[in-house]
């Protein structure tokens, strides 16, 4: 992977770290933005980690754009034989799948569909291989996602599953967008999964609804007080799914202000994780409950 630097007008220098989502890619991309937060660079406004990318915002009155292309050029070598280590936190998020409210918008929207005559689940489990919604389920919440980006809109978390590159999920957005999603609904997009974070438009196919709020501009939910954007860039969700009891319980957890995220800390290491996949993910599943 050779990284492609572009600069943005007179404030911006964008770089693509590679042309295809991976772990690999991703890593370099946080990695890098973690050493250039850390360094304090005069002149550094804002930086971005994305997907497989990142951006940096730039004063160029306190620093000439070259010079700092040269420093972010210098850090990604210093960090070519660095092992890859993240500390960062699993969190585990209850998904209530083939809820009747993501079902119902889906519904009302199927015109837009690849597929109008079956629902979201239906359809991506059929074009991934799946026999039965049951199995699709059970592999979308069966092994863990890292959260690579947070954005678009305020709170909204990216997230690339953790498993091999033949096991990946993908599903196309819809063919046109809806005018309505749920909030907190959890939806598909590419190779991509997201959680709305707030009601609104959106693309991505809808496979169910969670009752843990991840953006709160008031700050007045419980895990939100601190800071009204739950999740980082780096963050691993693992997804739990929940019946209409448990996410009627949860819910009501939440508004009386007693719900609390289920959340470990972790040093990663995607060596370790790269060596043997399917162990790594079953001890982080394994950490959450304390077995």
């Amino acid at each position: 992977m050779k990284t492609r630097y572009s600069f943005g007008g007179d404030d911006h220098i964008f770089a693509e770290v590679d042309e295809e989502m991976s772990l690999e890619a991703f890593f370099r991309s946080l990695s890098v933005t973690k050493v250039v937060k850390e360094s304090q660079i005069d002149g550094i406004v804002e930086v971005c980690p994305a997907n497989a990318s990142y951006q940096i915002k730039y004063n160029p009155d306190q620093i000439k754009p070259n010079d700092l292309l040269a420093e972010l050029k210098s850090i990604e070598s210093a960090m070519k034989n660095a092992e890859s280590i993240l500390q960062t936190r699993v969190v585990e998020v209850p998904v209530y799948y083939n809820d009747p409210w993501t079902h119902e918008t889906l519904m009302r929207f199927r015109e837009r569909h690849q597929d109008p005559d079956s629902t979201d689940l239906e359809y991506a489990a059929r074009i991934n291989g799946f026999d039965s919604i049951e199995s699709f389920i059970e592999a979308h919440s069966g092994s863990p996602w890292f959260v690579t980006m947070v954005g678009f809109v305020a709170g909204l978390p990216f997230m690339f599953q953790m498993v091999d590159r033949e096991r990946q999920i993908e599903v196309p957005k819809y063919l046109r967008p809806r005018t309505d999603t749920p909030k907190q609904t959890v939806g598909y997009g590419g190779c991509f999964a997201c959680i709305y974070s707030v009601r609104g438009a959106g693309g991505y196919q809808m496979f169910g609804i969670t009752p843990m709020p991840i953006f709160d501009p008031k700050q007045e939910i419980s895990h939100l007080r601190e800071f009204m954007v739950f999740f980082n860039p780096g963050d691993i969700v693992k997804f739990k799914p929940i019946d209409r009891a448990a996410y009627d319980e949860e819910l009501e957890a939440v508004e009386t202000g007693r719900f609390e995220p289920v959340i470990r800390e972790l040093n990663f290491s995607l060596d370790e994780f790269q060596s043997g996949i399917d162990e790594y993910n079953k001890n982080i599943g394994e950490m959450l409950h304390g077995n």
